[in-house]
């Protein structure tokens, strides 16, 4: 025998490898080990695989040692090991049989993760903890039994192990993990020794101690129905997540919460009864519930969490009461056969990805009160066709309706600020929409490919335009620009070739890249103002007119080389056509041939509304206009203004 505390240092490989000479034949193994004042670790196995024995020096198994090697049919591990580490044997598809000998302390979190051909495993008494994972996805493992010797037992430590029909929790255990047992199909009882100061069980269902904390329903239980005792006042956490053949659930008037992912997975639930009682549903309570049909959330309920009701693919019918102050991020994603929904005005957000996904989804009532819409929170609705936007809603975050492709028409109310980027993306049914004036920021992509869009004003009131934000509206046919609009984004009509003339307000001093580029359709462009920083290429390869007005300044052909045109239409006052003529009042207007010009006219000159009241070109240089209305009014005033 060697004394390995009596070997200096200079004398390891030799000794190591005497060590190895002396294994066992059937193992012909390799191994690369690691020391640390005397304590020997085992950090990598090179070998072929088959049966390993572990030798009795080794005092610890390292992190991923045996990682994936597919070869390893069996291991013994002896008792002086004391920590078995993470993933040590995580992925070791061919391992059959893990003998763990008394002595070990500690099973590190995945260590025997995906070790799909292990069929039983004897978890001795020395063993305190065992982590988060340990024998996750041991989908042949039959039986399992842990030392009473355990205090905790992690998070997903036997989640996905399909066949394991029972499980018995021995007295010393203080702590059972989150999806401990999740998607064990085949688990049909949870015993807890009676011994145990932490946890019980009723008809082998595991509860805290008082039994007012359901913890876990055995996932395998043959029964469709199940009744929660009265005792019961919070559903924890995963408590019935995956439990494919339950069909029905009584909760108790008791229950005052239901805990994250409690539901999550029942395939065959087609309804449950939420008491009055209850005031939370945790994120992801009822997620991939694809047979739930409808659900009433009582009144007693503020706060419906994240992804609670996702993936619920036959969900008909929910009922959203006037108590609910949020509705979390994903709440109702991919609810494909939701028809309609009311949003009430306790409500102040909509999170993210809320309704994403609902493709059967008709109609949104967002009631007065709710602020703000998150992002996606609408996208992908397909049958949405109708949605009301309150007068509330400040901001309408980005996605927030993309790819609402039934969706014609959305009014946007005068609160709004702020429309997100590619909100109404690909919204390519809309043909009008009203952007208030109010709205200071419009983000980039916010109409990308609205094509049967025909027209849009933007107002005064917008500081930031974001790029492509109206990128091939094809039946874009009006753009108005409301003067009080300083910037015109990056390539943000690029592609709208249904538009024939445009006119940029003398308030814009920048018309970015590629603007109106590929408009191929565009003959005019009216500045009524000075030149802007930008012009040189924000109209691209198109060739239209630009037209501008005397005194106007800057370059306006900054390297395009387009026609340029001084627009030059003038009211004719001296000559013997102005003024009242049988029973109108009537003038000339003269300026170069074929240029098309606008009468707009006033009652007020200190606050004017200019209304249009005749669109018509200079034939031959000159057209003679002609207003019979103006005794309707006590004064009135003419201007001529750019198409």
């Amino acid at each position: 025998m060697i004394d390995l505390n009596h070997c200096r240092k200079a004398t390891w490989p030799i000794l190591l490898g005497l060590l190895l000479l002396t294994a066992p034949a059937a193992v012909q193994a390799q191994f690369i080990y690691a020391t640390n004042n005397g304590a020997i670790t085992l950090t990598e196995y090179t070998g072929a695989g088959g049966a390993v024995v572990i030798s009795n020096f080794v005092t610890s198994i390292g992190e991923g040692a045996f990682y994936y090697k597919s070869g390893l049919t069996s291991v013994t591990i002896p008792g002086g090991v004391t920590n078995i580490g993470e993933f040590a044997f995580s992925g070791c598809a061919g391992l059959t049989n893990a003998n763990i000998a008394d002595g070990v302390v500690n099973i590190g979190e995945d260590a025997f993760n995906a070790c799909s051909s292990l069929t039983s495993i004897a978890i001795p008494g020395s063993v305190t903890e065992i982590g988060e994972y340990g024998f996750g996805n041991c989908a042949g493992l039959t039986h399992a039994s842990i030392g009473d010797g355990v205090t905790s037992i992690g998070e997903g430590a036997f989640s996905g192990c399909g066949l394991l029909p029972g499980i018995m929790i021995p007295g010393s255990v203080t702590n059972i993990g989150a999806f401990a047992f999740q998607s064990c199909n085949s688990l049909a009882a949870i015993t807890v020794d009676p011994n145990n100061s932490f946890y019980s069980d009723v008809d082998g269902v595991l509860f805290d101690q008082s039994q007012s904390t359901l913890i876990q329903y055995p996932p395998g239980n043959p029964d469709g129905t199940y009744t929660i005792p009265a005792s019961v006042n919070l559903i924890g956490n995963n408590a019935f997540s995956t439990c494919y053949y339950l069909s029905g659930v009584t909760i108790p008037g008791s229950v005052t919460n239901i805990g994250q992912d409690a539901f999550y997975g029942c395939f065959s639930m087609t309804s449950i009864a939420i008491p009055g009682s209850v005031t939370s549903i945790g994120d992801e309570a009822f997620e991939l519930c694809p047979s739930l049909g409808s659900v009433t959330i009582p009144g007693s309920v503020t706060n419906i969490g994240d992804f609670a009701f996702a993936d619920c693919a036959s969900l008909t019918n929910v009922t959203i009461p006037g108590s609910v102050a949020s509705i979390g991020q994903n709440a109702f994603n991919s609810c494909l056969s939701l028809p309609g929904i009311t949003i009430p005005g306790s409500v102040t957000s909509i999170g993210e990805y809320a309704f994403y996904g609902c493709s059967g989804l008709t109609n949104a009532m967002i009631a007065d009160g709710v602020t703000s819409i998150g992002q996606y929170a609408f996208g992908s609705c397909s049958s949405l066709a109708i949605v009301t936007i309150p007068a509330s809603v400040t901001n309408i975050g980005e996605d927030a309706f993309q790819s609402c492709v039934s969706l014609k028409s959305v009014t946007i109310p005068n609160s709004v600020t702020s429309i997100g980027s590619a909100a109404f993306d690909n919204c390519w049914s809309m043909t009008n929409v009203t952007i208030p004036n109010g709205v200071a920021s419009i983000g980039a992509d916010a109409f990308f490919g609205c094509a049967n869009l025909t027209s849009v004003t933007i107002p005064g009131s917008l500081t930031n335009f974001g790029e492509d934000a109206f990128v091939a509206c094809t039946g874009l046919t009006n753009a108005t620009f409301a003067n009080g609009l300083t910037s015109i984004g990056y390539a943000a009509f690029y592609d709208c070739t249904g538009l024939v003339s445009v006119t940029i307000p003398g308030s814009v001093t920048d018309i970015e890249e590629y603007a109106f580029s590929a408009c191929s359709n565009l003959t005019s462009v009216y500045f009524t103002g000075n030149a802007s920083y930008g012009v040189s290429v924000a109209f691209g390869d198109d060739t239209a007119t630009i037209y501008y007005l005397p005194g106007a300044t800057g370059d306006f052909y900054a390297g395009l080389y387009l026609p340029l045109m001084l627009w030059n239409p003038l009211i004719q006052v001296g000559d013997g056509d102005f003024g009242v003529r049988n029973n109108h009042f009537g003038f000339n207007i003269t300026g170069t041939t074929n240029f098309t010009v606008v009468v707009a006219a006033c009652t007020n000159l200190a606050s004017p509304v200019w209304v249009p009241l005749a669109t018509n070109a200079l034939v031959n240089g000159s057209f003679y206009f002609s207003d019979p209305q103006w005794t309707n009014y006590p004064s009135r005033f003419y201007s001529l203004q750019m198409p």
